[in-house]
């Protein structure tokens, strides 16, 4: 069955590949990617507590895992998804409360995000370290 020339006369609705990204935006994205992250990050949580609560060797086990140098890894990323995600959350925050909603400031912010987050990610493991003498 065709088409009637009407429905080919029809414009493409903007989808994702039509926009430019803009910082915004990919911070948006991203914002919702760490949410994702974080839903199954949460699944290492909730095994290293049920380790805990099982026995001494599932625990040295899960211990022992977490860390190898890929279990670091995870976890470090895992780590940069929460703080990546709490600060994004608190500029919707900010924003829902009718603050740094001009285009230049917003944008701005959205540029320093990733940056923020890398940073503080590193120094929350820094602090780590230094906490546990390692």
């Amino acid at each position: 069955m065709s088409k009637s020339a009407a429905t080919r006369a029809r414009p493409l609705s903007p989808h994702l590949f039509i926009y430019k990204p803009i910082p915004t935006m990919m911070m948006s994205i991203v914002h919702r990617i760490t949410g994702v992250a974080l839903y199954f990050g949460i699944v290492l949580f909730a095994v290293w507590l049920l380790a805990a609560a099982t026995s001494q060797d599932w625990f040295d086990t899960i211990s022992a895992v977490y860390g190898s140098w890929i279990g670091r890894l995870i976890l470090f990323g895992f780590t940069w998804a929460l703080l990546h995600h709490m600060l994004g959350g608190i500029r919707h925050f900010v924003m829902d409360a009718g603050l740094g909603l001009e285009k230049h400031f917003s944008t701005r912010v959205a540029v320093a995000m990733p940056f923020v987050s890398v940073a503080l990610t590193i120094i929350l493991w820094v602090i780590g370290y230094l906490a546990r003498g390692a």
